[in-house]
């Protein structure tokens, strides 16, 4: 399976707070459309308070909206100069090999 990973790293100047708490609210509105279970089943991401970067794996379903949703959110919140995203494509690696923790629903975030 093709993995598809976003890396996002933010401005120092946004608090590392207010990014966790934009991923969270991108949780619940990825639990809405797929429910908690798929949520849990499916997203994936990984959140770096010290280093202010998140990955989003966007593999499936759940995490490609998830990507979106947090996108969405993170460049209208921070605005675009804020955030660097960077999607990072490999083809051919089994699924289950990512290095992301697994979304708890409603949205906890791993660091």
């Amino acid at each position: 399976m093709t993995k598809h990973i976003y890396r996002y790293r933010f401005a120092r100047t946004v608090p590392a707070r207010d990014i966790e708490e934009t991923l969270m609210l991108a949780l619940m509105a990825v639990e809405s459309l797929h429910g908690r279970a798929r949520l849990r089943m499916d997203g994936r991401y990984r959140f770096d308070k010290e280093q202010h970067t998140c990955e989003i794996d966007a593999s499936t379903k759940v995490g490609a909206d998830l990507a979106e949703i947090f996108t969405g959110y993170a460049t209208r919140e921070y605005g675009d100069d804020a955030v660097a995203i960077k999607q990072e494509v490999t083809p051919g690696e089994k699924r289950g090999k990512c290095s992301c923790a697994a979304a708890s629903a409603p949205a906890g975030v791993a660091s």
